[in-house]
Order: C-alpha cells, then sequence, then structure tokens
C-alpha cells in the first residue's frame, strides 16, 4: 500500500479527529482534506462528492476505494500497523473487549448525533426538539454509565497501552452531554481521557484540531 496516497476528509471537533490522532501516533503520512461544518451545506459540499452519505470521515485509498466508518478506520489503521501497539492483535485475549467496545460507541453512542446534530430531522417543533436533545443526552451517558462499569482500566481503558479506543473514547466523550456529565457516570474512564488529553505527543494536534478552549468541558 502507497500510504502516501491515503486521503483523509474531515472536519475540526468531528470524528474524524480520532482517526487524524491514531495516524498522528502512528506515523501514516496522509493527506487532509478540511471540510467546514459551518453549515450543511458546506458540509454536502465539501465531503458529498465522495461519500454519498454526505458524512466525515471519509477515506480515499490508495485504490481510490472509498472506506467510511471511524471505527472501522481505526480498527483498520491499528491492523495495518501492529508495531504501533494501538490495538490487541486478532489472537490477544483481549481483542474480544476491544472489538465489542469499539463498535458500541458508534452503535449506541455515535449514532446519536444523527439526531442531535439537527434535531428538527425528527422533531415536529421546538417543544418536541428539546425533549429529543434533553431525551439523547440522558441515553448518551447511560451508554457511558454501562460501558464504564464492565471495564476494568489501567493506564488505558484495556490494560497500561494505549488503543485506538482510548483515542475513540477521548474524542466522542466531548461531545453532548459534554465531559462534566462524562465525568460523573464514568468515573474510571475519565482518568484514561484526562491522561490522553494531556499526552505530550497530542499537544500540537489537539490545538489544531480540537482545541481546549474555555468551557470545553460544558
Amino acid at each position: 500500500m502507497d500510504e502516501k496516497k491515503i486521503t483523509l476528509y474531515g472536519a475540526k471537533g468531528s470524528g474524524s479527529v480520532a482517526v487524524e490522532a491514531a495516524m498522528t501516533l502512528t506515523g501514516v503520512p496522509y493527506e487532509l482534506v478540511d471540510v467546514s461544518m459551518d453549515s450543511p451545506e458546506e458540509l454536502v459540499a465539501g465531503v458529498g462528492p465522495v461519500n454519498p452519505m454526505k458524512q466525515v470521515p471519509a477515506l480515499l485509498l490508495p485504490s481510490g476505494e472509498l472506506m467510511t466508518e471511524s471505527a472501522a478506520m481505526l480498527i483498520g489503521l491499528a491492523d495495518l500497523h501492529p508495531e504501533a501497539r494501538m490495538a490487541p492483535a486478532p489472537a490477544d485475549p483481549g481483542r474480544a473487549q476491544f472489538l465489542r467496545w469499539m463498535i458500541y460507541i458508534p452503535a449506541s453512542i455515535y449514532s446519536l448525533y444523527w439526531i442531535r446534530d439537527v434535531p428538527s430531522r425528527l422533531a415536529a417543533d421546538k417543544d418536541a426538539e428539546s425533549v429529543l436533545l434533553e431525551r439523547t443526552a440522558d441515553r448518551i451517558a447511560d451508554c457511558w454509565k454501562v460501558m464504564d462499569e464492565q471495564v476494568s482500566p489501567g493506564l488505558y481503558i484495556l490494560g497500561d497501552e494505549m488503543t485506538v479506543l482510548d483515542l475513540y473514547v477521548t474524542v466522542v466523550s466531548r461531545w453532548g452531554p459534554r465531559r462534566r456529565r462524562f465525568y460523573e457516570v464514568a468515573p474510571k474512564m475519565a482518568e484514561v481521557v484526562r491522561r490522553v488529553d494531556a499526552d505530550p505527543r497530542l499537544a500540537r494536534f489537539w490545538a489544531e484540531r480540537y482545541p481546549f478552549e474555555d468551557g470545553w468541558e460544558g
């Protein structure tokens, strides 16, 4: 694979940030197409020509093949670069739980942001939108709580080595209902994401792609 031809369509603060962080840590060269999410029209214009779902991230492989879904990208990236030790190997006893939680996040949590980002997609009026936002926030918090109760972190979620799962949780936990509530419902993982936030290898990256601005924790 000629990795110099990997092209990632992403946006600041979006799900692409976890993929970008993983590429930063593994040293995988890629070209970033920075898509604006300031309006639905700009998002569609930026990523629509390559991704029929009109979402970021979208990854164009050297073959020209399209890859979507951030979890798939993260797992694939980790497996292609075992030397980076960003995921348990296929035969590793920890592989099952790694895969479980990597899929749990988009299936149970990430998917709810399709509703939260534009609640009018499902809500008939502003009152209904408020109900949707409140209930989806509660659902997200509950899902984090369920996960936290079932993991036994070391320095990181699966032990003492960082994996792409830690990057995924660190990014997604910054979205609504945001970190303060995440810290409350997921105290074990709270320590992990704070550690990833503070990783010196990612300091410049966070500043550029997902800055810790005033009030960012909620």
